[in-house]
């Protein structure tokens, strides 16, 4: 189960969107999360959907890896779109008891899961096609008109990087820990809720240590290079746009105009 979880993993390669330049890639996922959230009907939402089914093609990273990426969430996507199904206004189309399902419900049922999983996938193509050095390099650049009100852009991009990076790894480790204890004969599958939550508990205090450990030699390697923060520190690799990346915004300003014509010249999915 663990292992399904992709969440920080890079995948190097020379697709597009590996060569597009990582702070468009990431104001093209903020810009898409947004747009995914403001379809209004199911054109403008199919039409976000294949323009991100597009990034994934682009991307050239293995379709299997985005499929794993979306079993943690599947629990989610179906228990929201349950939950939502029996939200909805207007004349009820099933009633059973006290349980009314209305077509409403129904569609912004539909809009609400498809809205999480491309969520998850956005997000997903842009941690497998940017390495960690790229995404701090792409976090610092776009907040650092914030340094200008003393905040620490730096250290706030390395946090945020080094967090995502050690997602897998805390993963990996917790994987050995459980089966260590399954091996020494501890039962993690079986009982209520408490007992099972009670089990857990010989796995968190080793995966804390082991976390402490792993971020304190972090901070003596970091210390060993003479690491003192961003302030005069030059880039190896300096972030400058390319062809492709100012083809790509081009590309994205025509469809945010499509799309904002869309959305008010075309009725809306949820019928008020």
């Amino acid at each position: 189960m663990l292992s399904d979880v992709t969440m920080g993993q890079f995948f190097p390669g020379k697709s597009i969107m590996h060569r597009l330049d990582p702070r468009i890639k990431m104001c093209l996922t903020v810009y898409f999360i947004v747009l995914i959230f403001c379809s209004k009907n199911f054109v403008t939402l199919g039409a976000t959907i294949l323009m991100s089914l597009l990034g994934v093609v682009l991307s050239k990273v293995p379709l299997k890896l985005y499929l794993k990426s979306m079993k943690p969430i599947l629990f989610i996507v179906v228990f929201t779109g349950v939950l939502n199904l029996f939200y909805g206004t207007g004349d009820p189309i099933f009633t059973l008891g006290f349980i009314h399902i209305t077509r409403n419900g129904i569609v912004n049922s539909i809009m609400i899961a498809v809205r999480i999983v491309v969520l998850i996938l956005i997000s997903s193509i842009l941690t497998f096609t940017t390495s960690p050095t790229q995404l701090t390099d792409a976090i610092e650049r776009l907040l650092k008109p914030l340094a200008l009100l003393h905040v620490p852009v730096h250290e706030f991009a390395m946090m945020m990087t080094i967090a995502l990076r050690f997602v897998p790894t805390l993963l990996e480790e917790t994987e050995k820990i459980m089966a260590a204890q399954k091996a020494r004969g501890a039962d993690m599958e079986s009982g209520g809720l408490m007992q099972r939550i009670k089990a857990l508990i010989p796995v968190l205090i080793p995966l804390f240590v082991s976390a402490f450990r792993r971020a304190f030699d972090l901070a003596t390697a970091m210390e060993s290079r003479c690491y003192h923060g961003g302030e005069g520190r030059t880039k190896m690799k300096v972030l400058h746009l390319s062809k492709v990346d100012y083809i790509t915004l081009i590309v994205c300003v025509l469809y945010l105009a499509a799309f904002i014509t869309a959305n008010i010249l075309l009725p809306s999915a949820i019928v008020r």
